[in-house]
C-alpha cells in the first residue's frame, strides 16, 4: 500500500461564506460547497429572470484573482457552484481566464436539474417521501443529488476545474479520491472513509471549531482556519487545519461535526455509498491534528434523493423590542393582542385564518418551553406568521405599528419597518431511479463519457456490540450534560438532529441510561410533535437523536426562531443527569443548580 497521502482544502461552507479563505489553502484539491435547498430556489428563480443567471457568481469572483497561483502550482478545483446553470458557469469562468490569459481546462458536471420532467413525474403519482403528500403544481426546482463518479470522470479527463449542479456535499471531495487513487464503485470502506471526510470539511471552518461546545477555548475567531483533510489511499485521513490560524481540531471539535445532520449513523444514504460511521474513532495524533478511521461502506441504493422546491402560501415575520417592568408577559400580551386584532379583520373581510402562528418572546427563552427559567426586564417579541392569501398578511403587517400607542409601555425597536410579505418556500423530497436519472459530463464543452453504477447493493452490517447503559447507583450526584459531553445540532427537513459524544468513555453508559428517548422528547415536548429516535455510535462514544417534526416544517418553510434546531444541543447539554458521586469527585464536575431542570 502506497503512503501516498491527498490533502484537500475546503474554502466555503456555503453560498456567503466568506472568501478570504482562498488564500489559507494552497494545496493538492481545493473544494467549495455553496447549495442548500432553499439556494436551488433562490437560483431558479433568477434563471428564470435571466438565462445567465442561475450559479453562485461569489464563486467566479473569490476564484479570479486566485487562477494564476491555481494553474502555477498544478492545484485542482471542485465546487458545486453551478446550481441551476453549470454552463453559465463555466463560461463566466472562462471568460475571467481567458482575459488573464490564463489557460484552465474547465469540466461540469449536468443532469441533476430534473425541472423539466415535472409535469411526468407529477403523472406518474410521486409523493413526498416523509409527509406523503401529492407532488406540487407549481416546482420551482428540482434537482436529484448527484454522487462523485462524474466528477472524477471530469478529472479523469484533464480538469482543472470541475463545476457541478446539485450533489452531495461531500461528494466534491470524494470525486478527486476516486480520481487520484483509482477507487472503484465497489471499494465499500475508502468510498465511506473518504466521503467522511468530505462530510467533516464540507461546513468549512464548523470543523475546524466553529461552533463547538467547548467555545472558550477555540481561539481566533476572526481569523478561524479553514478545514484540511490529508487522506491515505486506504481511506483512513488525518483532519487538520490551515497553520497558524485560529480554531482547533481536537476529536470534541470533528465529532461534533462528524455527527452533525447525519440521521441514522449506521445507514448514512449518501449516492455512492451507503456509511456505517458508528465504528469511527477519532484520535489525537499531534496539534490540530486528528486520525479518523473505521468508516465501514454496506453498499450502495438503486436510487438519488431528490430535492424539489415549491411555494406554499406567504409568510411575514416580526419583531419588536421591549423593556419594561414584567417584560415577557408584557411580550406576550402584545403579541396575543396584534394576532386577535388582525383575525378579527380577516372576518370582517372574509379571510380565513393565519395558517401558522408563532409567538416567541426572547429573552425569556421561549425556545426552550417549560425548561425556561430565565428572569428578566428587555425583550425581543418575535411574531411569525402564514396565510394563503397574501392580502391578508399585507393586513398583518400593518398592523405592527400602531400597538407603539395602544399596548405595553417601552415597546419601541421599529427599526425595519412594516415586515415584509415573502412567499413560503417548501420542501418536497423522494426518491429517483439512477437508472432513470441520465448524468453527463464535458470538459471543455466536449463530451466525456461516464459510467454511473446504478445497481443496488446492500450488504450485512456488521454485529453491533451491545450497547452499554449504566444506573449510577444509590450515591448519586447530579452533574449538567455539558460537563459531561459535548454535543452539536442541525436539521433534516422538519427532522433535527441533535448529536452528543461523551468527553470520556466511562461517561457513555450512564448519559445513555439518562437520555432515553422519552426523555428527550419530554424534554423537547414544546416542540417535538412526532417521534424521537436513539442510535450509537460506539467507536466515538456517542449518541445521535433524530425528533421528528420539531422544526415547524423546517428550515425553508418555518416561522421559528430557529427553524433548523441550531440550539437543540445547546438547551439539551443544560439538562442534568445523575452520575457516580465517586466520579464526581474524581473529576471535578460542577455541583448543579438545584432549581434547573433534572432528569429523576
Amino acid at each position: 500500500m502506497s503512503d501516498r497521502k491527498l490533502r484537500i482544502g475546503c474554502a466555503s461552507g456555503f453560498w456567503g461564506d466568506t472568501p478570504e479563505a482562498i488564500g489559507q489553502l494552497v494545496f493538492d484539491y481545493l473544494v467549495f460547497d455553496y447549495l442548500a435547498e432553499v439556494t436551488m430556489s433562490l437560483m431558479a428563480r433568477a434563471r428564470a429572470k435571466s438565462p445567465d443567471a442561475g450559479y453562485a457568481p461569489d464563486f467566479v469572483k473569490a476564484l479570479a484573482p486566485w487562477l494564476s497561483e491555481i494553474k502555477a502550482k498544478g492545484m485542482k478545483v471542485v465546487a458545486n457552484a453551478g446550481g441551476v446553470n453549470p454552463r453559465g458557469c463555466r463560461d463566466a469562468l472562462a471568460k475571467v481566464a481567458a482575459e488573464a490569459g490564463i489557460d484552465v481546462s474547465i469540466g461540469v458536471v449536468l443532469g441533476d436539474d430534473l425541472s423539466a420532467r415535472a409535469d411526468d413525474i407529477r403523472a406518474g403519482g410521486q409523493t413526498e417521501m416523509f409527509s406523503g403528500v401529492a407532488f406540487p403544481d407549481d416546482i420551482w426546482s428540482m434537482n436529484a443529488y448527484l454522487g462523485a463518479r462524474p466528477i472524477a470522470a471530469a478529472l479523469d479527463a484533464g480538469a482543472d476545474i470541475v463545476i457541478t449542479g446539485r450533489c452531495a456535499d461531500s461528494a466534491v471531495a470524494l470525486g478527486p479520491l476516486m480520481h487520484e487513487f483509482g477507487w472503484g464503485d465497489d471499494d465499500w470502506d475508502k468510498l465511506s472513509q473518504g466521503s467522511l471526510a468530505g462530510h467533516l470539511i464540507e461546513c468549512g471552518p464548523q470543523g475546524t471549531g466553529g461552533n463547538f461546545t467547548d467555545w472558550q477555548d477555540v481561539p481566533g475567531w476572526d481569523d478561524m482556519g479553514m478545514p484540511i483533510v490529508e487522506v491515505s489511499e486506504d481511506g483512513s485521513f488525518v483532519m487538520t487545519k490551515t497553520p497558524e490560524t485560529g480554531g482547533l481540531v481536537v476529536p470534541g471539535s470533528v465529532g461534533e461535526q462528524m455527527l452533525y445532520e447525519i440521521g441514522d449513523p449506521r445507514a448514512y444514504l449518501l449516492p455512492d455509498v451507503i456509511c456505517d460511521w458508528s465504528q469511527v474513532t477519532l484520535d489525537q495524533v499531534g496539534p490540530d491534528r486528528v486520525l479518523v478511521k473505521g468508516g465501514k461502506g454496506l453498499g450502495r441504493t438503486g436510487s438519488y434523493k431528490v430535492s424539489a422546491t415549491h411555494a406554499d402560501g406567504w409568510r411575514a415575520v416580526s419583531s419588536l423590542t421591549l423593556a419594561a417592568i414584567n417584560a415577557p408577559a408584557k411580550g406576550k400580551r402584545v403579541a396575543e393582542a396584534i394576532v386577535t386584532r388582525c383575525r378579527r379583520i380577516f372576518r370582517e373581510r372574509n379571510l380565513s385564518d393565519f395558517r401558522q402562528v408563532s409567538v416567541e418572546v426572547l429573552g425569556a427563552e421561549a425556545a426552550y418551553g417549560a425548561n425556561a427559567r430565565a428572569q428578566t426586564r428587555e425583550v425581543v417579541i418575535k411574531i411569525g406568521v402564514t396565510h394563503d392569501d397574501r392580502a391578508a398578511l399585507n393586513i398583518f403587517a400593518g398592523e405592527i405599528a400602531p400597538m407603539a400607542i395602544s399596548t405595553a409601555q417601552g415597546l419601541t425597536g421599529f427599526f425595519a419597518g412594516r415586515p415584509k410579505v415573502q412567499p413560503v418556500v417548501r420542501l418536497f423530497s423522494f426518491l429517483q431511479d439512477k437508472a432513470d436519472t441520465p448524468v453527463a459530463v464535458e470538459v471543455d464543452g466536449q463530451d466525456v463519457p461516464v459510467t454511473v453504477a446504478t445497481r443496488p447493493v446492500h450488504l450485512d452490517p456488521p454485529a453491533a456490540p451491545p450497547a452499554e447503559s449504566r444506573e449510577p447507583g444509590p450515591d448519586a450526584v447530579k452533574v449538567r450534560l455539558v460537563d459531561l459531553a459535548w454535543g452539536r445540532s442541525g436539521d433534516k427537513g422538519d427532522i433535527a438532529n441533535i448529536g452528543i459524544l461523551a468527553r470520556k468513555p466511562d461517561y457513555l453508559p450512564f448519559i445513555r441510561s439518562a437520555l432515553s428517548e422519552e426523555v428527550v422528547k419530554d424534554y423537547f415536548s414544546h416542540v417535538c410533535e412526532g417521534k424521537v429516535e436513539r442510535f450509537d455510535l460506539p467507536g466515538s462514544h456517542s449518541l445521535n437523536f433524530l425528533l421528528h417534526e420539531s422544526l415547524g416544517g423546517g428550515g425553508i418553510a418555518s416561522v421559528r426562531i430557529d427553524p433548523q434546531g441550531k440550539g437543540f444541543a445547546q438547551m439539551l447539554l443544560d439538562i442534568e443527569i445523575p452520575v457516580p458521586a465517586d466520579l464526581a469527585a474524581r473529576d471535578g464536575l460542577n455541583t448543579p443548580d438545584p432549581n434547573k431542570r433534572v432528569i429523576p
